[in-house]
């Protein structure tokens, strides 16, 4: 089987030719192999994002896809591009600030963004916590920056690119109404119902695309549904009231459509894979965490839902993937495939995002071990 048929048979509930593979490379992994400096990649787009990706999925013969999302807008449904990003401080070693200005409203964002040579950008930096003003004194334009197609031909032009070598998904869904600051948690518990009306504005949202997707010919493999720390930035009880029934809305939506859903949540996940597996239609759900970064242990969670939705995951990225060798990744890959691949419904993959100078070595040793042990009897 290519990668793209082994992760579409899984997702499906069948059994592949050997379990998928797809450790989360989707950031610094990509960046590094480029050899250039990590602002190359998320401002110059010289390679973008995307392309480092795929480059990376070709050299490690990983399944991959799943950390395929930056298309831009595909739907027409946001202000983004209202914002312009520009630099408004330099550091001697190279490295340089950035704020976006809105060019309708005139206002310049709350929060600036770093950007080093080694690392991705340090998004959501209050100005003042690096001794910059919240509204820039001086600034100059982003120039040089390689231009791609955007939206939907940018999505277009990632599939070609990808081809046999994983699956594309596009956004729908969040499942995470609570932004990413404690001021909205204080804001929800004093009054409620601004988050409602955001409940329902996304509910909203997702219908307009998924009819714009139900008339696509070029269909998505599958649909991002929900993003980082579902249950970091709110309790179990504020996902149940404000994100599941967004979740169960989209995933309804696209079951009815026959397209698969994902959702992409690190830390805590123990309680989110059950609602999903019990409550909702959603197809795959990663990465899974263990302990002390998450809450799951593969075993138990495959026991108890492994019936009902596909499990990614979870090799730990730093004490096995970072800080481990070959033998030790060879070993964790075993006993995941051991704790959750009988009867399908089991994509072998990583914690949340593995580090930068994670060794090539063991990336191989993770595929390998998929290849082999993970062969179905």
């Amino acid at each position: 089987m290519t990668s793209r048929e082994r992760l579409v048979t899984a997702m499906k509930g069948e059994l592949p030719d050997c379990v998928p593979v797809c450790p989360d490379i989707s950031n610094m992994v990509p960046c590094r192999l480029t050899g250039k400096p990590f602002w190359d990649i998320y401002v110059y787009k010289d390679p973008p994002l995307w392309k480092a990706y795929i480059d990376a999925v070709n050299y490690f013969d990983i399944d991959g896809g799943f950390e395929l999302y930056e298309f831009g807008d595909l739907f027409g449904d946001t202000d983004a591009a209202q914002w312009n990003p520009h630099i408004v401080h330099r550091y001697k070693n190279g490295s340089f600030v950035t704020q976006d200005f809105n060019t309708h409203t005139g206002l310049w964002r709350r929060h600036v963004v770093v950007h080093t040579a080694d690392t991705p950008p340090a998004t959501d930096v209050l100005p003042e916590k690096i001794g910059l003003p919240p509204v820039p004194s001086t600034w100059e334009p982003i120039t040089g920056v390689k231009e791609w197609p955007t939206g939907m031909e940018l999505w277009k032009l990632i599939r070609k690119e990808l081809g046999h070598r994983g699956i594309l998904g596009m956004p729908s869904g969040a499942s995470t109404l609570i932004l990413e600051n404690p001021e909205d948690i204080y804001a929800y518990m004093d009054d409620p119902a601004p988050f409602y009306k955001r409940q329902q504005e996304m509910i909203r949202t997702v219908d307009l695309r998924m009819q714009i997707i139900a008339d696509l010919d070029d269909k998505p493999d599958f649909l991002f549904c929900g993003a980082s720390g579902s249950l970091v930035w709110q309790s179990p009880a504020i996902f149940r009231d404000l994100a599941l029934p967004v979740l169960k809305h989209v995933t309804a939506r696209a079951h009815d459509l026959g397209i698969p859903t994902h959702v992409h949540s690190c830390g805590p996940e123990k309680v989110l894979v059950k609602m999903a597996a019990m409550e909702t239609d959603l197809t795959v759900i990663d990465p899974l965490e263990v302990p002390p970064m998450g809450d799951c242990e593969l075993s138990d969670l495959k026991r108890q839902y492994g019936d009902r939705i596909v499990l990614k995951g979870n090799l730990h990225t730093t004490r096995t993937m970072l800080q481990g060798t070959p033998g030790d990744v060879v070993m964790a890959s075993k006993k995941a495939i051991d704790d959750a691949a009988a009867g399908g419904r089991f994509i072998l993959s990583t914690g949340d995002q593995c580090g930068r100078d994670t060794p090539n070595e063991n990336l191989w040793a993770m595929v390998e071990t998929a290849r082999t042990y993970g062969r179905y009897k």
